[in-house]
Parts: structure tokens; C-alpha cells; sequence
């Protein structure tokens, strides 16, 4: 799942100006494919700090030998910034704390995906994708580009395809071959089928669902349930819903 290195042809933009601009800076950063070192001047890190594969991990059918992940293909830039104060901050704005102030270092790490001026990823599409792996083989058995730009704010793009996007959160997988995923930046909980990848369902969120569904039984009834309280690094919908489906 390993991307190949950016070069200028896959810097895109809304505009021929904004894709222009992308590639400039592009060429300014210091980039020498994935282990390139961050430093006082700017760089490039591709895959991002969010993958290819997240804190939420994977999921595996033990029955079908399917393993499903959602790779995440978003590019960051990291720039050190020296300090000579071991505990003012020099990232963040205000005085809240900020995890990469790295207090008591030598550097702060000012960090955050490489944006065009219009605030879309430089890079074209898809930033993100679900997967299965066939175990039997360890060779991908199927990928799709999950998730829209629908409810982000703001946003030129305010459109429900499915362009891939970047995500968070973990796949959960029933006995009966389903895969269950809600951590896209669109308020969605969606349903595939561990096999083929064919998208079976999906259902509306009150909130962004950047978090790993879960399931239970109970009363010879089987729920799959939601955190719906969005993330703020994501910029997705906030809130505070746990939201349960009764399997059918």
C-alpha cells in the first residue's frame, strides 16, 4: 500500500493558479521520498502523519481470510522551529498548550497537510481509500475510494462523489462478511461486503463517526454502534451521539 514519491504531475488544484502554486512549493520543500528528515526548513512528508494505515488499524474476516484496512494517502509538511524558551509556545496561537510544541526540546514541530491556497490538498485524489487483503495470497483483493467532502466547512467542493478521502478510525467486520466504517470525513456510517468491496449501505450520522464502530448482542439481537463526536484536527461535525443499528 505504499504510495510512489510526489512529483509536480500529481499536484492538482480547483484552479490552473492554485496548481501552479502547489507545484512551486513543492520544488521549495525538502523532499527525498518517504524517510526524508524534517528540519528547520520545510518538508515534505508523503504518506502523512495519518498513514498509509491509522491509529484504528485493521480488521480480518478469520472465515473468509480477508483482511480490511483504510489506507490513507494524505500528504503533511513538518518545519522544525527552534526554541529559546523551553516552555512559551511558538506553534500554536493563544496560550493553550499544543501536543507538538515538544516543550522542553530544542525544536517545536509546526505540523499540518499540505493545503493549496484554497485549502485542498495539493495532491490529486483520491487521499484515501478502503481496502480488503486476501490473507490466503497477501495480495490486495479489492480497493474503493470511500467518503465525500459533502460536510466539510468550508469547502469549494461541497459535493457528495466519492473522491477518497482521508480518514479516521477503524473497520469493524460481522460474522456474516459485512464491513462497517464511519471515520471519513463525511458524517456517514457505511457497510461493504468483505468479499467483492461492493458498498451495501449507509446511513447518516448527526456527527462526524471518527471513531471504530463496535457490536453486541443482546436479547437474540445483534447492534452495531457509532461514537458520533467528530474530531477537531478533522474540522468534521461535533457532537456527543451514540447511535445503534439493529443488524437484520
Amino acid at each position: 500500500f505504499m504510495p510512489p514519491s510526489l512529483t509536480g504531475k500529481d499536484m492538482w488544484g480547483a484552479t490552473p493558479l492554485d496548481q501552479l502554486i502547489c507545484r512551486i512549493e513543492l520544488r521549495r520543500m525538502g523532499y527525498d521520498g518517504p524517510y526524508t528528515p524534517p528540519s528547520t526548513r520545510r518538508t515534505l512528508v508523503y504518506p502523512g502523519n495519518l498513514g498509509v494505515f491509522n491509529w484504528g488499524g485493521v480488521a480480518v474476516d478469520p472465515v473468509r481470510q480477508i483482511m480490511v484496512g483504510t489506507p490513507a494517502f494524505l500528504a503533511f509538511t513538518f518545519q522544525l522551529i527552534p526554541r529559546t524558551d523551553a516552555t512559551a509556545n511558538v506553534v500554536s496561537a493563544g496560550a493553550s498548550e499544543h501536543w507538538n510544541e515538544n516543550h522542553g526540546a530544542a525544536y517545536a514541530v509546526k505540523i499540518g497537510p499540505f493545503l493549496s491556497p484554497l485549502g485542498l490538498p495539493c495532491q490529486a485524489p483520491p487521499w484515501g481509500a478502503i481496502a480488503g487483503v486476501d490473507l490466503r495470497t497477501g495480495q490486495r483483493a479489492w480497493t474503493h475510494r470511500h467518503g465525500t467532502v459533502r460536510d466539510q466547512m468550508p469547502s469549494f467542493l461541497p459535493i457528495p462523489f466519492p473522491m477518497g478521502v482521508a480518514s479516521l478510525g477503524g473497520p469493524l467486520i460481522t460474522a456474516g462478511g459485512v464491513a462497517f466504517y464511519s471515520g471519513t470525513l463525511d458524517n456517514y456510517l457505511r457497510a461493504y461486503d468483505v468479499t467483492s468491496g461492493r458498498k451495501l449501505w449507509q446511513s447518516r450520522l448527526p456527527a462526524g463517526g471518527q471513531a471504530t464502530p463496535m457490536t453486541y448482542r443482546i436479547h437474540g439481537k445483534q447492534f452495531v454502534v457509532v461514537a458520533a463526536g467528530g474530531h477537531g484536527s478533522f474540522g468534521t461535525t461535533l457532537g456527543d451521539s451514540l447511535v445503534a443499528y439493529e443488524l437484520k
